[in-house]
Order: C-alpha cells, then structure tokens, then sequence
C-alpha cells in the first residue's frame, strides 16, 4: 500500500492508497489505448469470473509500491492489425503519466506483457 507523509507543521495525518486503486487506474488508462483490453486473471476465466462480474480494469494489472515508487505489470491483450510496439509504447505513457498525476507516485517502470491477440467480430450489415 502506497503511504505519503506530510513533512511540515500542516499535516493531517498520513495518506494511503491501495495497490488495488492504484491497479484500477492503471488498467483504466491501458484500456484508453486503441486496440488494447486488459487481460482476466486466469483464476478469473472461471464460470463464475467470467459471468459473475462486470469488467474490472484492474484485472491483469499487478502494482508494487515501495518507498514512495511504483512498478507496474499489465498483462494485455491487442486487437488483431494493432502495431504492437506502438500500442505497448503508448499504454506505458499513458499508465504512467494517469498514476503519477493521480496519485503523486514516482512511477519507475510500466512492463507491458502482449498475452493475447483477439479479433472484433465485425458490425453486421444492417437490415434494409
């Protein structure tokens, strides 16, 4: 859990913010990128983790934080015709940037694991 301190005569106390707050942004910020979806844990990919809840962005995303700097994992998925490199670039900016500014940590690394290649079905042809 990520813990701030104030260190001058004003402070009210200590902050905290779960790992599991911090994972919710960053997936957030992942899904942003076009063509890229968070991948479920595999636990997850059960009867009841695929039915039972509705999307999680934290799912696949694994954040560490220690003394103040985070390092997060986010295993993804693109969509099929999406340059990788590029989408991966762009999530780690992305990331990056919404969980420094969100919650005033130092984001030291963004690693961004393609497990998953997937293809959108195509808009069927409306009825005349």
């Amino acid at each position: 859990m990520a813990e701030f301190y104030e260190e001058n005569e004003k402070s009210a106390g200590q902050i905290q913010i779960a790992d599991e707050v911090i994972a919710i942004i960053a997936g957030t910020a992942a899904s942003e990128v076009e063509g890229v979806e968070t991948v479920p844990k595999i636990s997850d990919s059960s009867f009841g983790g695929i039915f039972g809840k509705k999307n999680n962005p934290s799912k696949g995303i694994k954040v560490s934080v220690e003394e103040g700097t985070a390092v997060i994992d986010a295993e993804l998925a693109v969509v099929y015709g999406v340059k990788i490199t590029d989408a991966a670039r762009q999530v780690q900016e992305k990331v990056k940037s919404a969980v420094e500014n969100m919650t005033g940590l130092s984001v030291m690394a963004v690693n961004v694991n393609i497990s998953a290649v997937i293809s959108k079905a195509r808009p069927e042809k409306e009825a005349e």
